[in-house]
């Protein structure tokens, strides 16, 4: 959960990439590449390779505070997963070659006290469905934050998945990057669990970190971030929820009040007795559940495909239901 009150929301300003071990260094609007892969012949259809590159942006126009009481610049270092060339295997394939072609974006946010680590095998699924899966790390927000996490810093995490799609698109825009031309500018959806629910959802919905860029939201187990408003005018991105039934850490209340709120389409994917963090890290059948379904409805919104898969997905007796209102 998030702490009470709204900090300054996000400001535009100067800001700073660098990508690790990769050989290319961004500078605003300026690219210098070395040895960057150039891109390959894309595959027909998915299940692509996952391509792994780590971004670190530094928002210059944001400061967090580190022991001893000293302030620096936000950084944001993020784990980008990207439909590659080769053959599809289990684990990532760190600077591979991207395929050509446009794909969709989703911003992911991690929860409380953990990093995107956690959820390698969810974000992986996702990119070989043909996905750009971009996962921040929230500098105060993960399990390695200096001086230990700070859950406070929530409110101020919504700006820094705003932010991270302001870089990627700088990226995306720059002929001869890693990135370019990879990302479908029109196409964005932001998705999140826990805290990275909470997220996700203001960058969806609340009134003071709206981004209209959001095309679709995917909110697993999460919540509202108090003093955040949420509008659901219409025309709002469609809506996919999931929420486990023996979730005590973020209860099912939670996700029925915004579910309630929404406007159509929306969709709810419950799963009985399924705690909060392991349906979308580990635990089976639901994670593969969870795989399909989110799959199914970013396919959906993002890629023009048909219901049904959605709907089929969503249904297995005595693990999952779905409700649907498309």
């Amino acid at each position: 959960m998030g702490a009470a009150g709204l900090m300054m929301s996000r400001r535009r300003g100067h800001h700073r990439i660098t990508l690790i071990g990769l050989g290319a260094t961004i500078a605003t609007t300026v690219v210098v590449t070395v040895a960057t892969p150039s891109a390959t012949t894309a595959s027909p259809s998915p299940p692509y390779v996952v391509g792994l590159r780590v971004a670190r942006f530094v928002d210059m126009s944001r400061r967090i505070r580190v022991p001893g009481h000293k302030t620096e610049p936000r950084p944001l270092v993020t784990y980008i997963r990207y439909p590659a060339a080769g053959t599809p295997s289990a684990g990532d394939a760190p600077g591979a070659p991207a395929v050509t072609g446009q794909f969709p974006l989703i911003v992911f946010g991690h929860g409380y006290a953990v990093t995107p680590g956690t959820y390698s095998r969810l974000l992986r699924a996702w990119t070989r469905a043909g996905y750009v899966v971009a996962a921040p790390v929230f500098p105060l927000g993960n399990a390695n934050a200096p001086g230990g996490p700070d859950e406070a810093d929530i409110v101020n995490q919504p700006a820094d998945m705003s932010f991270v799609i302001d870089q990627l698109l700088a990226a995306n825009s720059v002929a001869g990057g890693p990135l370019s031309g990879l990302i479908d500018p029109a196409r964005i959806a932001v998705a999140g669990h826990s805290d990275g629910g909470e997220t996700a959802l203001a960058v969806a919905y609340a009134r003071p970190f709206l981004d209209n860029r959001v095309r679709a939201a995917v909110i697993l187990s999460g919540a509202r971030i108090p003093g955040a408003p949420l509008t659901f005018p219409s025309g709002s991105p469609p809506l996919l929820a999931t929420q486990g039934t023996a979730d005590r850490l973020n209860p099912p209340r939670f996700t029925r009040s915004f579910y309630r709120l929404a406007v159509r389409p929306k969709f709810l994917l419950t799963l009985p007795r399924a705690a909060h963090l392991l349906p979308y890290t580990v635990q089976q059948p639901q994670l593969g559940i969870v795989e399909r379904v989110t799959i199914a409805f970013l396919d959906r919104y993002l890629k023009n495909g048909p219901l049904r898969p959605l709907i089929v997905a969503g249904v297995v007796p005595g693990v999952a239901r779905l409700s649907a209102d498309p």
